[in-house]
């Protein structure tokens, strides 16, 4: 038992003895670690700190100036020009000021050596949890330091680099002429660059002393974000960054919360100057590079950071966009005048342009405003988000129904509005109700109709179609698109830059570029240089951008679009308009189209989306305008169809498409276009010829005065017989049509020359060739003797002013008479009947339910007493044939689904086909004239 004791009291000191050792082993591999990290991140930090630039006294006084270059490598504009500043010595600073910056951007200023430990360890906190850069900890000195010298990257060694240098300028400098730097350093906006110059600008005020605390908070608060709280552009919102900075300084007992109060209740436009400053040429255009190296170059800032931009401007382009949206005199392009509403406030219409390199989405030009873009406004070509009407059938419907299900240009579609919309209480209709019938696909986006384009959203899904718009460029998110979207009227915006990039691609052979304004960056200092060019990305198959494209060259050689069509050019676009429940109008006119070498899009309307347009064909007119001036002295190629696309002649009604035949008209014949392997091989049987009628034969009966018609017909077919005449010279009319092989000709004139044809019909419209016969109706002898036989049974004169008209189905005849007492025999020949006759006592008939052809009206007067007949009169009338769909007005198409509009007149023939037994044939024949070119798209076109 000792022995069994002692083991186990000998193996607990062995297991103490061997756990000593490990955690010895473990603190000293933790403070070996400890002091490696140590001296790395010293010997780092020592490394960052010996590589930091030296402190140059003459780069504390003004900020670097960055120079823009144009497509040509050209210098055009210098963003930080001696004129924008005013040099600001310490002692003109008024206390007001100096504490309004201060509790703005470094309570401790005075307090701290360049570094405040307090901020500092906050920033750290927030860091770890949110990520470098976060959250900053920059002193005043620190962004005194960060626009002197150093790069505004966000990097842990510049961040070293600046701490670094701040502490050392405190060692060189004075606090106060640290601030005086800073403030004569820092960018106000409104190209406005130290404290001096932003007095100057915003309140007239050259004597910084007679700043008041409203105006010292509005400075201090500006700097954060010059453009955002522009006062003369955004005041409601600089007025709340002013609350702000005095809330600050009552926290920092600067100010008492009554004089915050006071100050709070100042109104900001009264404290700005009359006069705005001077638009900077070009200022729309430069907002876009300002925003894309903001973007692409982290933390870089143009109007400050010395950089050499190389961008893609065409400075004709952007001088001839600035000239359209002006209001000068040569303008050609007539705005409508401003509109005062209710309140008696004046609203001018507004446009926004956007022009692009095709080949490559280089932007060349941007048109921000009507009279330009003043003071870093607002820019309708880039910062609007308006719906896009009818401008997104081609990206939304057509695009992706022909990319994934192959339609053709010809695929037949039911315009049979009003259309309602499953699963909700809205419904899609058109200008007027009024409805095509079956169209082909090419001609419901010429026409821009309503009901066809949502029956296509519906039948590509919501998937396929919110991944063709993503795929150029359309920003959707996470927006519940819904079918009203398939014609601009949903939830998704888009501006002119954005539309213009998805129309480029249709005209790119289906690659699309992101526009882009920036090609390269270089950073003098350290010749970094920052290529920013988009790399191209295929959206579609080339045949689905052939074929949008073909579309759309109608829609501008007769279509909605033709007042922007271009004598002579090549090129393709589509219209829209929108509605806005409210607004008895369109508050929106859009026209974005493109040739193989631009692309343009056009927005119209107002900065208040409840005021409708009054002139929707401007945009038009500024397309017009836009490319007709690139395109001049410039070789425009056509559009290359690709191998993938078939051209095939079809005839017209066919459903699905069938191959003409030989027999079918011309007028019956439309070439459409068809993704290779989806062409048509069967061919129509619509139109193949009957075998004419045989032995016709016409015969004179000289006591009826008729000519008697016989012939055969050797078939077993169900037919009908059109018979038409000529007399002597004059031309083919048709007289009546017959079931019977057999007809009579009444009334005919004496001493005439009557050349008669009969053509065999059958229920599917197929015809024969005429068969002819000539019969000559003998004449004086006969009439002499009549005319002799009345004399001696006393004289009945003929009736006068024989007319006849159409009054809806009906022929209302009338006539006039001047003999003795009479009746009048009516005898009407033609249409699809025999002739018939009947007697009446009055001057008048009304002949009911006529069928479509041509009538000859014959009136006889015919004595009461001895029933002597007078001479026959006769007139003739041409009954047209309203089933084929013929009409003429307006059609109208927009965003709204109770209104998608097309001011125009349209003459649409649309012959509709009767389905018969098994007959595969649908009804969906159209043949459309040009329309009026005055009149296309109003409300919401298209």
């Amino acid at each position: 038992m000792a022995t069994n004791g002692q083991s186990r009291t000998a193996r607990r000191k062995q297991k103490k003895t061997a756990k000593k050792p490990t955690w010895k082993k473990v603190l000293l591999i933790i403070g070996i670690a400890v002091l490696a990290i140590g001296i790395g991140v010293g010997a780092l930090f020592t490394y960052y700190i010996a590589t930091a630039p030296a402190i140059d006294a003459s780069e504390l006084e003004s900020p670097y100036s960055s120079e823009l270059y144009d497509m040509d490598g050209d210098f055009f504009a210098d963003l930080a020009g001696s004129e924008q500043r005013t040099k600001v010595e310490y002692d003109e600073l008024p206390q007001v000021l100096i504490d309004a910056v201060i509790s703005t951007e470094d309570t401790r200023f005075f307090e701290h050596h360049g570094v405040d430990l307090y901020r500092v360890g906050g920033a750290i906190l927030a860091n770890l949890k949110n990520g470098f850069g976060s959250e900053g900890a920059s002193t005043i000195t620190q962004q005194l330091v960060e626009k002197s010298f150093l790069s505004p990257e966000k990097k842990i060694s510049i961040k070293v680099q600046e701490m670094w240098l701040a502490l050392k300028l405190e060692r060189q400098y004075s606090k106060e002429e640290i601030l005086q730097f800073y403030l004569n350093k820092i960018y106000y906006g409104n190209q406005a660059y130290g404290v001096g110059r932003a007095a100057e600008l915003y309140f007239g005020k050259s004597d910084l002393s007679k700043l008041t605390l409203p105006e010292a908070a509005i400075l201090a608060g500006l700097p954060q974000r010059p453009t955002g709280y522009n006062p003369f552009e955004h005041p409601d919102v600089m007025k709340d960054r002013m609350h702000t900075v005095l809330d600050r300084m009552v926290a920092n007992d600067t100010i008492k919360e009554s004089e915050a109060k006071e100050a709070k209740d100042v109104d900001i436009p009264s404290l700005l100057r009359d006069k705005k400053p001077d638009p900077t040429p070009y200022q729309a255009f430069l907002q876009e590079v300002r925003d894309e190296v903001k973007e692409k170059v982290d933390g870089a800032d143009i109007y400050t950071d010395g950089l050499k931009i190389y961008t893609t401007i065409d400075q004709d382009a952007q001088d001839r966009v600035e000239f359209l949206l002006s209001d000068d005199a040569d303008n050609p392009v007539k705005y409508p005048e401003s509109i005062v509403d209710s309140q008696d406030k004046e609203h001018k219409m507004q446009a926004g342009m956007t022009v692009l390199d095709t080949k490559t989405g280089a932007i060349r030009a941007i048109g921000g405003a009507r009279g330009g873009l003043k003071n870093d406004g607002y820019n309708y070509a880039t910062d609007i988000d308006r719906q896009p009407g009818s401008t997104f059938k081609p990206i939304m419907d057509y695009g992706p129904i022909i990319e994934n299900e192959k339609w053709s240009t010809y695929h037949q579609l039911n315009d049979d509005g009003p259309y309602d919309i499953a699963g909700s209480d809205e419904t899609v209709t058109t200008w007027a109700s009024q409805y095509y019938g079956w169209v082909s696909m090419r001609y419901a986006l010429q026409q821009s109709l309503n009901v066809p384009a949502v029956k296509t959203f519906d039948k590509v899904g919501l998937k396929h179609a919110k991944s063709f718009a993503q795929g150029l460029g359309i920003s959707i998110g996470d927006t519940d698109m819904k079918l009203t979207d398939g014609i601009g009227g949903g939830k998704i915006g888009t501006n002119p830059l954005e539309l213009a990039g998805a129309y480029s691609a249709f005209g790119n052979d289906g690659v699309y570029n992101k526009p882009y304004a920036v090609t390269k960056v270089e950073f003098p200092d350290s010749g970094r240089t920052v290529e920013l060019t988009p790399e191209p990305e295929a959206a579609m198959s080339e045949s689905t951008a052939y074929m949008i494209t073909d579309m759309l060259q109608t829609v501008i050689e007769e279509g909605t679009g033709t007042q922007a069509n271009v004598p002579g050019l090549p090129d393709a676009g589509k219209t829209g308009t929108t509605t806005r429940e409210g607004v008895d109008g369109s508050p929106d006119s859009w026209f974005s189209g493109y040739s193989t070498n631009y692309t343009v899009s056009v927005w119209t309307g107002f900065n208040n989306n409840n005021i409708a347009v009054p002139d929707t064909k401007v945009s038009q007119a500024l397309y017009k305008n836009m490319m007709a001036e690139l395109s001049k002295d410039t070789e425009t190629a056509d559009f290359t169809k690709p191998d993938s696309v078939v051209e095939v002649p079809v005839e017209k009604g066919t459903d699905p498409a069938k191959l003409p035949s030989d027999y079918t008209p011309s007028s019956k014949i439309v070439n459409e276009l068809f993704v290779k392997g989806t062409e048509p091989t069967k061919t129509s049987e619509h139109f193949e010829d009957l075998d004419p009628v045989s032995d016709l034969e016409a015969n004179y009966d000289e006591d009826a005065n008729t000519i008697q018609l016989e012939w055969d017909y050797d078939s077993d077919d169900d037919v009908s017989y059109d018979v038409s005449a000529r007399i002597d010279d004059g031309d083919m009319q048709k007289l009546s049509s017959t079931d019977d092989t057999s007809m009579e000709i009444s009334d005919v004139e004496s001493d005439a020359a009557y050349d008669i044809q009969v053509v065999a019909r059958d229920d599917d419209g197929h015809t024969s060739d005429p068969a002819s016969a000539t019969i000559k109706v003998p004449g004086d002898e006969d009439e002499n003797e009549g005319e002799d036989e009345g004399e001696d049974e006393g004289d009945i004169p003929g009736v006068s002013n024989l007319n006849a008209k159409r009054d809806n189905s009906n022929i209302d005849v009338s006539w006039q008479y001047d003999g003795p007492p009479a009746q009048f025999e009516v005898a009407v020949a033609g249409g699809n009947s025999q002739q018939q006759t009947q007697t009446v006592a009055s001057n008048g008939i009304i002949i009911q339910g006529v069928q479509p052809g041509s009538y000859t009206i014959t009136v006889t007067p015919i004595g009461q007493n001895e029933g002597n007949k007078g001479e026959s009169n006769r007139t003739q009338i041409e009954i047209e044939d309203n089933s084929d769909n013929q009409s003429e007005g307006n059609q109208q198409d927009n965003n709204n689904p109770q209104n998608d509009s097309q001011n125009g007149n349209n003459d649409n023939q649309s012959e509709n086909n009767q389905n018969n037994g098994n007959n595969d044939q649908g009804n969906g024949d159209d043949e459309n004239n040009e329309n009026d070119e005055d009149n296309e798209d109003g409300g919401d076109e298209n």
